[in-house]
């Protein structure tokens, strides 16, 4: 054909001998197509070159074929911490076998989230997958209220006022597990640097923890419950509040594996030795908990599934309507190394 015209659907529906709606609703996907008409205009389409007008395809179909991931953290904190890049993998791999686009963002201010917000509810996007979100987090009922499908990265603490569907991993099994390592390895003076208050995970963690000592007859102590973010930096804050609370502390549950590895940092320049004076057990099970001196002892979550769990809810379930809540809870597990 001549190069310099670029085939149009006129010429795809004269190839396969077929009327220009049939091949639009081939395009769209309609089912209302036969088998045979489908192949014909697909190899009328192969050998003319034709690209579908996407925008157009848009307009009729009201389908972006994007889905929108939202960390609810500073850009620094997506590419520093590596949960977030076991989700994405997940979430991409699912999506790129739906041949669906994806599109990364962040968000944490008000003025972040009011933009974002606009855009999300202005049709830019098919659904939403939230991760990391706080408490007071405006997006879910937003995207609710405007109808846009939406699939959560962990349990919501919070009331909607809308049905909620969400993906998330036992984290007070988790927590759990890990605190009763510690006293079944004979720690008496257990402390734990806890998440924070305004997310699902951090409160449930704290609850692991609590849940261990209490099924084990161990008084909670308030002096032994620090608080971070999650962050390096935050861990090792903690860490220090703790040792200066408590000196004699044998054993810590460290609620993710940067501020693990910060408590460790801090332990170690006090003079402690690890694990012969303090155990220390993380959780995620990163990628460098193998790799710290010594080898974290940590809780493996599952997250690269968990975010391909959630691309699967919202594209074949949510978005299609099929459910009007799902909640779907993920199994971690201990990964015992040398620290604990």
């Amino acid at each position: 054909m001549n190069g310099d015209r670029r085939p149009t659907l006129e010429m795809v529906a004269a190839r396969a001998g077929v009327g220009r709606g049939t091949v639009s609703r081939v395009i769209n996907g309609s089912e209302q197509v036969s088998p045979a008409t489908r192949e014909a205009v697909r190899t009328a389409i192969a050998e003319l070159g034709y690209v579908p007008n996407h925008a157009a395809r848009t307009l009729v179909t009201r389908r972006t074929d994007t889905i929108a991931l939202v960390v609810s953290e500073p850009d620094d904190r997506l590419f520093a911490q590596p949960f977030f890049a076991h989700v994405v993998r997940g979430v991409s791999a699912v999506l790129n076998e739906r041949e669906l686009q994806l599109m990364l963002t962040t968000a944490r201010s008000t003025d972040e989230h009011d933009r974002l917000g606009d855009y999300l509810t202005g049709h830019h996007v098919d659904g939403v997958l939230l991760v990391s979100l706080h408490r007071d987090d405006p997006l879910p009922d937003r995207l609710a209220d405007a109808g846009v499908p939406c699939v959560i990265g962990g349990r919501p603490q919070w009331q909607t006022r809308n049905p909620v569907h969400y993906v998330d991993i036992d984290n007070v099994g988790g927590a759990c597990t890990a605190t009763r390592r510690l006293i079944e390895t004979g720690r008496t003076r257990i402390a734990t640097v806890a998440g924070p208050h305004d997310m699902g995970a951090g409160e449930d963690r704290l609850e692991g923890y609590r849940k261990a000592l209490r099924d084990a007859g161990r008084p909670l102590r308030d002096d032994l419950v620090a608080f971070g973010d999650f962050s390096f930096e935050s861990g090792e804050a903690a860490m220090r509040r703790l040792l200066d609370a408590v000196p004699d502390l044998d054993g810590v549950f460290v609620a993710s594996d940067p501020m693990a590895l910060a408590a460790m940092r801090v332990l170690r320049a006090a003079g402690r030795r690890i694990p012969e004076d303090v155990a220390v057990i993380g959780y995620d099970d990163s990628s460098f908990a193998s790799h710290s001196d010594p080898p974290l002892t940590t809780v493996h979550q599952p997250t690269e599934r968990m975010g391909g769990e959630m691309a699967r809810v919202l594209t074949d379930t949510v978005i299609p309507g099929a459910a009007a809540s799902t909640r779907l809870i993920l199994d971690p597990h201990l990964v015992i190394r040398q620290s604990g």
